[in-house]
């Protein structure tokens, strides 16, 4: 009997470490399972990330738009223009608008805040009145060309003009020059018939314009016998024709010299079309249209 119980007990031992060695195996076979089917958060976020970064790589900056405004002699038009096409190849994102008149004027403009980046004078005058009010700083100013006074007449004139002197004759009615206080061509012409003691002798017979375009074109039409133009106006008429070259001894040096505005809003931009305007490209256009780069200057 003794024996019996013994043995029940023995038994029922033994069905108790095989249930617990049974549940033992099934808690590690789910912890494998588990560990296997569900990454550490770290490997899985990492894993996203890269996968993120392959389906949608960085876009590349692009540049911003901008719209830079010139103030410029009006006899640089033919130049500017040319050269607006060439800097877009260059710089597509800059748009260049060019504000063309007699540098007195637009001197005026830019003392009276009209918007401004640039500007490039026919004079020195213009500039370092601009500098002395401090909207241009001197160290962003430099002498980018030259240039030269002529005469011209028509291409259909058949008066003969060889010298100044000869403007006094009776055959020659008017005598086209730009407002002196505005315009540097007229300004260089007075100094020039002042110079040889003309400029009170033909006063009845001078004719002021606005700026040198309209000095050719007075010409041009017959409305006046002669004008006082630059080099560079006068080799883009097909109607007028130069007689003579006006001694530079008589007048100060014909400079264009440029700036950039301080109130401007693209600095950067200004700057790049700054040093552009200085490059050997650039000269070339201009050198092409009449102009004298400072260096090669006699």
């Amino acid at each position: 009997m003794k024996m019996g119980k013994r043995i029940s007990c023995l038994l029922a031992a033994l069905m108790l470490i095989l249930v617990f060695a049974l549940a033992g195996c099934g808690s590690k076979s789910e912890d494998k399972t588990a560990s296997s089917t569900d990454p550490s958060p770290s490997v899985s976020a990492a894993a996203t990330a890269t996968a993120a970064a392959s389906e949608s790589p960085s876009p590349t900056p692009t540049a911003e738009p901008v719209e830079l405004t010139i103030s410029a002699a009006a006899s640089l038009t033919e130049s500017l223009n040319e050269l607006k096409e060439l800097y877009h190849t260059k710089a597509p994102q800059v748009t260049l608008t060019f504000n063309y008149g007699a540098s007195g004027t637009l001197q005026q403009q830019i003392e009276q805040g009209a918007p401004a980046d640039l500007f490039i004078s026919a004079g020195a005058k213009q500039i370092n009145a601009l500098v002395d009010k401090q909207l241009i700083d001197k160290s962003q100013v430099t002498k980018l060309l030259l240039n030269d006074l002529v005469l011209v007449s028509s291409t259909d004139s058949k008066v003969a003009i060889s010298k100044l002197e000869d403007l006094t004759n009776a055959d020659i009615k008017k005598i086209a020059i730009g407002i002196p206080e505005s315009v540097p061509a007229g300004s260089y012409a007075q100094e020039s018939l002042t110079y040889f003691k003309l400029w009170d002798t033909l006063q009845p017979k001078i004719v002021q314009a606005k700026d040198v375009k309209q000095v050719l074109s007075y010409v041009e039409t017959g409305n006046t016998e002669a004008g006082f133009v630059y080099k560079t106006d006068a080799l883009t008429s097909k109607k007028a024709k130069v007689v003579l070259t006006v001694d530079p001894a008589s007048h100060k040096q014909i400079v264009y010299p440029m700036g950039i505005i301080k109130a401007t809003k693209h600095l950067e931009e200004a700057q790049a079309f700054y040093q552009f305007l200085q490059s050997q490209e650039a000269l070339d256009v201009f050198v092409k249209n009449g102009f004298t780069a400072p260096s090669n200057a006699s």
